[in-house]
């Protein structure tokens, strides 16, 4: 039997922030595009957090509007508490010019926002449509499996870009997965009625509230709120941490958020009505992140950590990096892939990493805390946290770990 043959300039694999923003901005140069995602829309995706550089991006693909109308929570920083220690960081107060709010945000709805945008600026999305076979020894060849019954069907494309985020689609089909260079660490989370009161309360819903656990300093503890009266509550641990407690999921991450004091009073009168889930073994690398044909976009390539909310933002990027190149490509040209995509993508996540990882280690956290902060390093910090991992005019970019390092020794 032959196989249905369709033929597109460039196909994206799912519809999530770094496949919608691509797609749009891909459109809107004029060229067809084509976005299959495996699953129905809208669903469910942690991440919640949206860090103010991300708001460039949006701009950018032209679903601004979409987003700032819709009600999400506004947000404009983060707050992080270490036993009675506590500290804020307003995202408008930073080194870096652009955006310094954004909103905290149920992905669901979010993700199934943006895809929505970008349809309605005219890229064809099909839902349900999944990825099995990958050809990419000559002009790309992707075989795709269709619901209800429908005949599966091949599609040509001058260029393929993965935004299956932790799917993995091309990394799993072309052997390109690579161990992480991460411990392995769970995620455990759920959604609540949080039951938090109102206005002139201790609890800003406009900033992510990070909470470390007051014994253990390499477990932590997220609250976003929503602006529907319910947050996303998660605890991020070590493998196996959470295993010695009893009951299911949910009961075990209660206790384990009870085991705060701030947090245990805070939510004392949320409704548990959501049934926990957990994420083990999230970070991931691949041995590159493109190859003749083809790029990885976000969380299909490379993925750190949740601490400093810095994947959205990251996938983002990677999508306004990668679109410009296959603009230049579908044009005649031959871009660098090294030079023009990843090489600048990996510098902010970096920069990211070098902060993740003195986090974990404790150092971060000193720095965070201490009680004499000079300004303007805050501001340079405050920065990073907004997500402007790539200002090279930040120092604590340019040289991230060198100048990390030596501000823990001032306030270790």
């Amino acid at each position: 039997m032959t196989m249905y043959i369709e033929h597109h300039d460039v196909l994206i694999i799912g519809a999530g922030p770094s496949g919608s923003i691509a797609a749009a901005l891909l459109h809107r140069q004029g060229h067809k595009v084509l976005v299959v995602e495996r699953e129905e829309f809208p669903r469910f995706s942690i991440g919640e957090s949206l860090l103010p550089q991300s708001m460039e991006f949006i701009e950018e693909a032209g679903m601004l509007r979409a987003v700032v109308e819709h009600g999400f929570q506004f947000k404009n920083g983060a707050s992080f508490v270490r036993g009675e220690q506590e500290t804020a960081f307003d995202f408008r107060e930073k080194h870096t010019p652009g955006w310094g709010t954004t909103y905290q945000v149920q992905r669901a709805d979010f993700d199934h926002l943006l895809a929505k945008e970008a349809a309605r600026q005219g890229v064809e999305i099909r839902y349900r449509h999944r990825v099995t076979e990958a050809d990419l020894s000559a002009q790309p060849r992707i075989r795709i499996e269709a619901p209800d019954g429908q005949p599966a069907y091949t599609v040509h494309a001058r260029f393929v870009l993965d935004a299956s985020g932790f799917g993995r689609v091309l990394p799993r089909l072309l052997q390109l997965e690579r161990p992480s260079a991460f411990p392995v660490r769970t995620a455990h989370f759920t959604h609540i009625r949080d039951g938090i009161p109102g206005s002139g309360g201790a609890f800003d819903r406009n900033k992510i509230r990070i909470t470390v656990h007051p014994r253990h300093h390499d477990v932590w503890y997220w609250l976003i709120p929503f602006s529907n009266g319910r947050s996303s509550i998660g605890v991020v641990t070590p493998d196996g941490f959470i295993e010695k407690m009893t009951g299911d999921e949910t009961e075990k991450l209660r206790t384990l958020v009870h085991e705060d004091p701030a947090l245990r009073a805070l939510l004392a009168d949320a409704e548990w009505d959501t049934p926990a889930r957990r994420l083990t073994g999230y970070a991931a690398n691949v041995t590159s992140l493109h190859g003749p044909g083809y790029a990885l976009l976000g969380n299909a390539g490379e993925f750190l950590d949740p601490i400093f909310s810095s994947g959205v933002t990251i996938a983002m990027k990677s999508a306004s990096l990668a679109s410009k190149a296959v603009h230049r490509l579908l044009g005649g040209e031959q871009p660098d892939w090294e030079q023009d995509y990843a090489q600048p993508l990996k510098r902010g996540m970096d920069t990211f990493r070098t902060f993740v990882e003195s986090w974990y280690a404790g150092g971060f956290q000193d720095v965070i805390f201490h009680e004499e902060q000079e300004p303007q390093i805050r501001g340079m910090i405050s920065s990073i946290l907004a997500g402007y991992a790539w200002d090279l005019s930040n120092p604590f970019v340019a040289e991230s770990k060198r100048r990390l390092t030596a501000l823990e020794a001032l306030c270790a």
